[in-house]
């Protein structure tokens, strides 16, 4: 049980003695109670809001309830000092000794520190990436990778079982203009004078491979053949081939996904058919007219009877076709089958979408809420699009025209390390740009070399250490002093950031509380600077020096196990 877990505890025994001796009713909802550190580091180290939330459900005075609560946690041997502020707060200062204990706990559990056992229940479902299987993964794709995969380890850190999948739209109409494209390549792998790519086509050159395995697979034999001869099979190929590319650009970023989850096969299955069933048992499907469009009506619109999802029911602004006039399903419909079939391995559904799919956010959650009966969790995180700059002009990205920056070009420039950390320093709706030049800065002001340099710090002393002759077998921590205790007392917050973090599903919350704690390490380390006596390795003083290295080992463990979450590297020295 981590400290804060603890005093939570503490919390709930107090409040149950109030109940217990009249001074409470029973049976408060007391799910909004917290303990945390306060805004002021000078109102002590702990604070909670107890008496604040009970004291209305309670009919009682916040204050006078918070002075017996005080008086309760004020007894606890762990606590140096209660106050009441304000209304109601209760502020707690721990002792020193709880603080050293606190220390020792870091040390001793190492990685395990701040990670919650594994649980059975809930399953997580996370979906990201998702993108259409037409060419290698580019930088419009890199942050949802980036920011879903964090994720994925965030909740796996925090105890929960995570399937982390990829939805392979290879049923649209994309994939059948990769199948032309294919083709067009396919023939000119054969000899044919193609000339210019024709507008509509994908004109990537990552195309030209594809187009010699099908010449040296199949020879001439659909060179001159109608369109429905090769269709199917140059699109099964050439989507094959795109998701051998797509599962290596995002292997160099270190994402490994457990699912591929095919549109076709889920259509082939009859999966929206099901699911339609479903819907239309409940009443939830029913063969309607759309209103006409908003403002001036186009003059090719006509009404036409079509299956529409009574997602209005659910929240949604209207109802929804699953079907087009053709019969074929809508994006929406296939989407909602897809969601459907996840349901039935999940008990938690999270999608990671660019901030374009806005719009139909509404309509899928109705979609799935309505199909469990709202048992199940469901949450679309929005990612923003990143801005790439280099020397200062904005480099642009389109897939179709083949001028786009891959992801892979980007990692390989930068390495893995900058590009996931950078994908993390601010929350996934917030507008981001990627300069080329500063995420590869030497300087507090690039986050990435700020925390990986105070790992490298950690980890020289005990090189230096070593080279001294300086070895600890044992450590007496009463050594360390006031100052040297912050640091503690900020690494402990770790579990709680990861609690809530994962709670918020929000992981840049990891990084930014990483940059924090690299900046209290590396101040403390600077001081050293201009005191000789405030170094971390005082050559003449082994006992000091001992309880420094421990104190710096547990800070070099918060700091892989945060950058084990980002999946970023603890590197052991720069370069």
């Amino acid at each position: 049980m981590t400290l804060y877990h603890r005093f939570a505890a503490h919390i709930d025994a107090a409040l149950d003695a109030l109940v217990a001796s009249g001074d409470l009713p029973d049976g408060l909802d007391r799910r909004n109670v917290t303990v945390e550190p306060p805004r002021d580091t000078s109102h002590g180290d702990l604070a909670t809001n107890a008496a604040m939330v009970l004291a209305k459900p309670a009919a009682t005075n916040p204050r006078a309830l918070a002075d017996k609560i005080a008086a309760l946690l004020g007894a606890l041997p762990e606590v140096a000092s209660v106050a009441v502020a304000g209304p109601g707060f209760i502020n707690m200062t721990l002792t020193e000794a709880t603080w050293r204990d606190e220390l020792s706990a870091i040390r001793l559990q190492g990685d395990a520190y701040g990670r919650a056992a594994p649980a059975s229940k809930p399953v997580v479902n996370v979906e990201y990436v998702s993108a259409n299987p037409t060419g290698p993964m580019h930088m419009g794709h890199c942050r949802g990778a980036v920011v879903g995969d964090a994720l994925a380890a965030l909740l796996e850190f925090s105890g929960q079982t995570v399937i982390r999948e990829y939805y392979v739209n290879d049923a649209g109409g994309q994939v059948d203009t990769l199948a032309r494209s294919a083709h067009l390549r396919y023939r000119e792998a054969l000899g044919a004078d193609i000339g210019e790519i024709p507008e509509g086509l994908y004109p990537g050159d990552y195309l030209i491979p594809v187009g010699q395995a099908l010449a040296a697979q199949y020879g001439d034999r659909f060179a001159d053949a109608p369109e429905d001869n090769w269709l199917v099979l140059f699109r099964q190929q050439a989507v094959a081939a795109m998701l051998v590319l797509i599962k290596g650009d995002l292997a160099k970023l270190g994402i490994h996904h457990d699912i591929f989850a095919s549109e076709a096969e889920l259509q082939a299955a009859g999966k929206p058919e099901a699911a339609e069933a479903e819907l239309r048992a409940r009443d939830l499907i029913y063969d309607g007219v759309l209103e006409a469009p908003k403002g001036e009506t186009p003059d090719d619109w006509e009404p036409v009877v079509l299956p529409l999802f009574r997602s209005t029911q659910f929240g949604d602004d209207q109802d929804r076709p699953i079907r087009k006039s053709t019969g074929q399903w809508t994006y929406f419909g296939a989407d909602l089958a897809y969601h459907y079939q996840k349901t039935q391995t999940a008990d938690e559904l999270i999608d990671i979408w660019g901030a374009d799919h806005a719009g139909t956010v509404k309509r899928i959650v109705a979609a799935v809420n309505a199909l469990t009966h709202g048992q199940k969790k469901f949450d679309v995180k929005l990612v923003q699009m990143v801005r790439l700059l280099r020397a200062g002009e904005l480099v642009k990205m389109s897939k179709r025209s083949g001028n786009f920056v891959t992801l892979a070009e980007v990692v390989d420039e930068v390495g893995k390390d900058v590009v996931r950390f950078t994908m993390l320093t601010r929350k996934a709706d917030a507008q981001m740009d990627f300069d080329f030049a500063k995420v590869v800065e030497a300087s507090k002001d690039n986050p990435v070399f700020y925390v990986q340099y105070a790992h490298a710090r950690i980890a020289s002393l005990h090189r230096r250490a070593e080279e001294a002759g300086i070895t600890c077998e044992s450590v007496d921590l009463s050594q360390l002093d006031t100052e040297e205790l912050a640091l503690v007392k900020f690494a402990a917050q770790f579990p709680r950031i990861v609690e809530t973090a994962a709670l918020a599903r929000e992981p840049h919350r990891i990084a930014f509380y990483l940059y924090d704690l690299a900046a209290l390490f590396h101040a403390a380390w600077n001081v050293g600077n201009d005191r000789p006596d405030r170094r971390f390795l005082i050559l003449d003083n082994a006992p000091l020096t001992c309880a420094r290295l421990f104190l710096a080992d547990a800070i070099g463990q918060i700091l892989r196990s945060g950058l084990g979450i980002m999946g970023v590297e603890a590197v052991q020295e720069m370069n």
